[in-house]
């Protein structure tokens, strides 16, 4: 993925920052407002059109149309085209690998909490 800003800071390590700083509400609060910003507003999806039209407003105006039609293949898990708000929330937690590690941690721990508790 293409650096954010002129700063170099790459998407993959901005989502944890903003993770650690917001925490899991605060988080899903933001990535909800990204896919607000990012949407055709007619249609309640985020289409290639509307990103193309969006992206510098979360400072993407850098990415290439490869990489923008990429992100949307990746993203688009039900095949429609557009990314629904779901999609979207799930492709920004997949573009970054240390949220997936720490969300995994955390089913597990949840997973075996359980488990522990429900064997007595």
């Amino acid at each position: 993925m293409a650096a954010i800003g002129k700063g170099g800071v790459g998407f993959e390590d901005l989502l944890p920052m903003m993770a650690n700083k917001l925490g899991g509400e605060g988080l899903i609060n933001e990535l909800c407002n990204g896919f607000e910003m990012l949407m055709d507003k007619d249609k309640g999806v985020i289409t290639l059109d509307s990103l193309r039209k969006n992206a510098a407003l979360l400072g993407l105006q850098d990415l290439k149309e490869d990489e923008l039609v990429s992100m949307m293949r990746e993203g688009d898990l039900d095949g429609d085209g557009a990314l629904t708000q779901m999609e979207f929330c799930v492709l920004m937690f997949r573009l970054s690998p240390e949220l997936m590690e720490e969300s995994w941690f955390c089913v597990e721990e949840a997973l075996q909490y359980e488990l522990n508790n429900n064997s007595k």
